[in-house]
């Protein structure tokens, strides 16, 4: 498999995202918007994905995209299309920089293509073309990483060189995740082995192997810094806590019994908490009873090589649940583990909350223990969860944020 870069000019530093001139010329340049297009004509959503920091999501229609604030809640950018609309749109935090690819009616923009797209230059920056499908785009400040189905390309961000080529496992689903902490560069992505997750700690020049699951992977996360990752597997009954550096497994929840397809796993900024949306309509909140070098282990590390150190300490890792917090419930016949069968030491979840109408939808942490939910169907929730006892979440919001037509395909990031 091979790609082919272009850039147009040098790739400028990024700006704030949305600026009040940017919007005229950027749609210009994408084609002559759309201005009859509204949320009571035949829109359909065709993905939705986070930024890095939870605090925005972005939207694929099939006329183009769209940006949403998710506290408060409102719409902060689109952009509508005559040749068609997107299946991947990557925002790089809040910033004017979006990679796209589109989706398969969009005569201008194929899916084998990535577009480096700088909203305030209104201009394409740069772009990759594959021989295949892109199945994800994940961006940092420093790379741009490439997910098609059996490799994985990894680009400066500063001049598009391409700096690593991973071969994977199949991967239709496009699972990759980047860190994005100043100090560490991590990336985890499917291994060649069935239910193994690679990682990339690119700042030690380091790989670790991790072999998560018996069966195949279905989803995973990393913490902003890269240091601990949360995987499920595609039976979607356990999720596990790993050390990237060293691979120790450092904890075990259980989503329930039933075989389930998990759509997202998120981990609070604290770490403190992890939460898991699956096909059963639910999302679960975990308490975690790992916390990398107290409450925030960002404000802790400062070089890589620090990191290492305290991965490698046995002090570094807090197994005690905060006084302030609940912990899991588990089974009355827990104490006759190793006796009984595991599911009986099971770790269970500690908050729930159901979406009313089951769906593909993604979940993340919002501020003061509250979770937000985006869904396929175009419903925005928000709801809050109790720290010390846990049980129903309470919804404080929601929003139909776009009104779909037909089946939505899924895509979510």
């Amino acid at each position: 498999m091979t790609s082919t870069v272009s850039t147009s000019r040098e790739i400028l530093p990024p700006g704030p995202f949305g600026s009040p001139n940017a919007g005229a010329s950027a749609s210009a340049s994408f084609g002559h918007p759309q201005t009859g297009f509204s949320d009571v004509d035949e829109i359909e959503l065709i993905s939705v994905s986070w930024n890095q920091d939870y605090g925005c999501f972005a939207a694929g229609t099939s006329c183009g995209f769209r940006i949403y604030n998710c506290e408060p809640f409102k719409e902060t950018f689109r952009r509508d299309l005559k040749s068609g609309g997107f299946r991947i749109v990557e925002m790089l935090f809040r910033c004017n920089i979006l990679a796209l690819v589109g989706a398969e009616d969009n005569s201008q923009y194929p899916p084998t293509k990535v577009i480096i797209w700088d909203d305030h230059q209104s201009r394409c920056i740069g772009e990759f073309a594959f021989r295949s499908d892109v199945r994800s785009v994940k961006l940092s400040r420093e790379r741009i990483v490439v997910v098609l189905e059996h490799k994985i390309y990894v680009y400066s961000f500063v001049d598009l060189k391409l700096l690593h080529q991973i071969e994977t496992l199949a991967n239709p689903r496009g699972l990759c995740c980047l860190s994005h902490h100043s100090s560490t560069s991590v990336l985890a992505c499917p291994g060649l082995q069935r239910g193994q997750v690679r990682i990339e700690h690119f700042g030690l020049n380091m790989i670790k192997l991790i072999n998560a699951h018996d069966s195949h992977i279905a989803c995973f996360t990393l913490t902003l810094d890269g240091l601990l990752l949360a995987t499920a597997s595609t039976r979607g009954t356990l999720i596990r806590i790993f050390n990237t550096v060293d691979g120790t497994r450092l904890q075990e929840v259980r989503r329930g019994v039933d075989r389930a397809e998990i759509y997202s796993i998120a981990l609070s900024p604290n770490v403190q908490w992890l939460a898991v949306a699956s096909d059963k309509g639910t999302v679960h909140i975990f308490s975690l009873r790992v916390r990398v070098v107290g409450e925030d282990s960002s404000s802790s590390l400062s070089t890589p090589s620090q990191s290492t150190e305290l991965l490698n300490h046995s002090s570094s890792f807090d197994t005690l649940i905060s006084p302030s917090t609940g912990a899991n419930p588990g089974s009355s016949l827990s104490f006759m583990r190793g006796v009984l069968p595991k599911y009986f030491s099971s770790e269970w979840s500690f908050a729930q909350f159901h979406i009313p109408e089951v769906t593909h939808f993604i979940a993340a942490f919002g501020s003061q223990n509250t979770v937000v939910i985006v869904s396929m169907d175009g419903s925005f929730y928000r709801c809050s969860f109790d720290p010390v006892h846990g049980g129903e979440m309470l919804q404080q919001e929601y929003v139909r944020f776009l009104k779909t037509v037909s089946r939505p395909r899924r895509s979510c990031n």
